[in-house]
């Protein structure tokens, strides 16, 4: 009531009692303008910017119906040729559009090889957030934070991705993790997971809900169905999993919470890049078609040369074939695969994975290229130099770097720790927030607060540190399981070049 008693005060003129006058009557002349001092035309305001979400349904063996190009000397992946009648067509894409997102990942600073290999893996739907050519041009131009624009497409603050779990069996606690129903919903499970248990370790955590495990959705099986069916598992389980707050967030938005969205927690196999410069004998490999024991005809990597190009490239024998130059070929013929590799001249780049885990994801009904871009070591992540302690390693371990300024809303993560031990980890990570941008993902174990390590103290003592430290605050952190790897090894973490940060 007080904003609107100002807001009428702030236009009312109160004339002296003894000369009382009627209101002036203000008219409008086309060639002298406006007559009234007091009323003010201004400039339009900032136009706003609106991205959009595109849903493109296609059905197995066609493609989405549109080509992704990348421009020399622009920014962005530019969506060309939609065909008439195509899926891209039926999902609202248009040529010109800039795509944000492939499926709840924000690409516009992405590799465009890496972004078409999303797509190409995304399976039968892809999920697109985009913006028109007009708006994106005006965004770029008036230095507009295209990842901040793409978040507040979420309705609700603090809306976090589902996480793809990958929990191994312990003697004597088994999985570690209690599965909740929901009284009275059929098909709604929660998760408790033992304090320190496979499960907490894997990422999951206390109150969420599961959507799916080992491929299945388990929303129409009932308690001794899902029962029977985790007790069938050998030693390992990979379950999809969400939080209460951002189920509502998906809810809203009308998306389903899919692997296809999911980040990653301690998967056992991924993906690898093999750059081979061809050498005077050749690249030293055989490429053959193979049936797995899946039943999938693969490409598969045979008969590597010793000190060959491929075996220095880090080539495996039995490695199946999923990308060559960052186009994916798992569905091509035998032969034009070989030709790819051929026309490639001089030097070739060849995604591969081995057999078991081709056979691990074909089990979950996901192709392996799904999360392929998060295990590519980015040079803003990994530093190009060896610390002293690692001379003469080829192999650095991959600590980053991440440096966080203080936003409004704070740094945008929550700290994870195992009760009364030693040793953090990121339990959370907000979308569009500072912590995002600065490239935290969750599970990553922190490893020093602005310089100062932290591998032996106990939470209240990091908390204390990153309050104390102000911003921006830099943190030193690792993924959980090269972390585990170093420990396990006894080495020390590296430390991380500010100076390839830009």
């Amino acid at each position: 009531m007080d904003h609107l008693l100002n807001t009428f005060e702030l236009f009312t003129i109160t004339e002296p009692a003894d000369t009382p006058e009627l209101p002036k009557k203000f008219t409008f002349n086309p060639k002298e303008g406006i007559d009234n001092p007091a009323l003010v035309i201004s400039d339009d305001t900032e136009p706003d910017v609106h991205p959009r979400m595109c849903v493109l349904k296609r059905e197995e063996g066609q493609g989405f119906g549109f080509y992704l190009s990348k421009d020399a000397g622009c920014r962005g992946h530019l969506v060309r040729q939609v065909e008439p009648l195509s899926s891209a067509e039926r999902g609202g894409l248009k040529n010109g559009d800039r795509i944000l997102e492939v499926n709840e990942d924000f690409v516009d600073d992405k590799e465009h090889s890496n972004v078409v290999l999303k797509v190409q893996a995304s399976g039968l739907k892809l999920y697109l957030l985009v913006l028109s050519a007009q708006d994106y041009e005006f965004a770029v131009s008036e230095g507009r934070d295209l990842m901040l624009l793409a978040s507040a497409y979420r309705p609700i603050e603090g809306c976090s991705r589902p996480r793809l779990c990958y929990i191994t069996k312990e003697p004597g606690s088994g999985l570690g993790v209690s599965i909740i129903a929901t009284e009275g919903e059929r098909g709604r499970y929660r998760l408790s997971p033992v304090t320190d248990g496979p499960a907490e370790k894997a990422g999951v955590q206390n109150g969420d809900r599961l959507i799916w495990i080992n491929g299945a959705m388990i929303s129409a099986l009932s308690y001794a169905a899902l029962s029977k069916m985790v007790k069938k598992c050998e030693d390992h389980v990979t379950v999809l999993v969400i939080d209460s707050r951002s189920e509502v967030c998906y809810n809203r938005m009308g998306l389903p919470i899919i692997p296809a969205f999911a980040k990653t927690h301690n998967l056992p196999y991924r993906p690898k890049t093999l750059h081979l410069t061809q050498g005077s004998q050749g690249y030293g490999f055989l490429l053959r078609q193979e049936k797995l024991r899946s039943g999938r005809i693969a490409h598969v990597l045979r008969e590597i040369d010793p000190c060959s190009p491929a075996e220095t490239a880090g080539m495996e024998d039995g490695e199946v074939v999923l990308a060559v130059n960052g186009e994916q070929v798992e569905d091509a013929e035998h032969e034009a695969v070989v030709s790819k590799i051929r026309q490639s001249g001089q030097q070739v780049t060849l995604t591969s994975i081995s057999i078991p885990g081709r056979d691990y994801y074909t089990q979950l009904g996901i192709s392996p290229l799904l999360f392929y871009e998060e295990h590519i070591p980015k040079k803003e992540q990994f530093p190009k130099h060896l610390s002293p302690h690692q001379e003469g390693h080829q192999n650095p371990s991959h600590s980053r770097l991440c440096v966080l300024h203080k936003e409004v809303a704070g740094f945008g993560f929550k700290l994870g720790c195992v009760q009364n031990k030693s040793g953090m980890y990121i339990g959370q990570v907000m979308v569009g927030s500072a912590g995002e941008r600065a490239g935290l993902c969750e599970g990553d174990v922190v490893v020093e607060v602005n310089g100062q390590n932290v591998e032996e103290e106990y939470f209240d003592e990091v908390v204390r540190l990153i309050k104390e430290g102000g911003t921006p605050l830099s943190l030193l952190v690792m993924e959980g399981h090269e972390y585990e790897k170093l420990r396990n090894a006894r080495q020390t973490v590296p430390d991380a070049s500010q100076d390839d940060f830009v």
